[in-house]
């Protein structure tokens, strides 16, 4: 099994994931605690933008290791789809929070809160399990929390849809009707952090399934 050779080959690799992956559980607790606490926004957004900051330098230092090196721990293409979608996760995350910033958000809707849990539980699930991609043994462990990921994203597109059924009920006016639809795209930004969340997780499990 390649997986199996993963560390003795090349350990830079794993630690290199694992750091992004925990960058960005920590990018979607900054913005949990963003919109559940929604005082002191700018310095919260700016915590967001510092931590994308940091994910975009694992990007490229990953990147970079990648053309350095000779022996990899699975298909170049497979590294590359990972390091570019973990990259992607955090993206849309400091998008979400900018965006607040952007257009002076008075009070976030309470399902953006709800939704960035998803995706902070989700993140968590991917610090979790992307240093077990190096240990063979641990195939069936890292399977559970790719479908528990799967599942999560689920729930966020029930939190999703259900504003979006209700997103234009009380609008009376122009500045409500801007309100919502700003209101609805911060939504869709949070929902696409928790659907690339699951594009990680089929990452992971066609990186498995190729090296079983």
């Amino acid at each position: 099994m390649v997986l199996s050779k993963f560390m003795p080959s090349n350990p830079k690799f794993s630690e290199k994931f694992t750091a992004s992956a925990r960058n960005a559980h920590a990018t979607a607790q900054a913005l949990v605690d963003l919109l559940e606490n929604y005082t002191d926004v700018e310095a919260k957004v700016q915590r967001v933008r510092d931590l994308e900051h940091e994910g975009d330098r694992l990007t490229s230092e990953i990147t970079n290791l990648l053309a350095e090196s000779f022996i990899v721990p699975f298909d170049r293409e497979d590294i590359i789809s990972l390091n570019n979608e973990l990259d992607d996760l955090v993206d849309d995350m400091e998008d979400a929070a900018r965006k607040l910033s952007l257009y002076g958000v008075q009070q976030p809707l309470p399902q953006m809160a709800e939704l960035a849990r998803v995706v902070a539980a989700q993140c968590d699930l991917l610090a979790q399990g992307m240093p077990l991609l190096e240990q063979g043994s641990r195939v069936g462990e890292l399977t559970r929390i790719t479908s528990e990921i799967r599942a999560l994203e689920d729930q966020g597109d029930t939190i999703s849809d259900q504003v979006q059924r209700h997103l234009y009920d009380s609008v009376k006016d122009v500045p409500d009707m801007i309100r919502a639809m700003r209101g609805g795209e911060i939504v869709n930004l949070i929902e696409d952090a928790s659907d690339q969340a699951q594009r990680v997780a089929k990452t992971i499990e066609s990186i498995l399934l190729k090296n079983a």
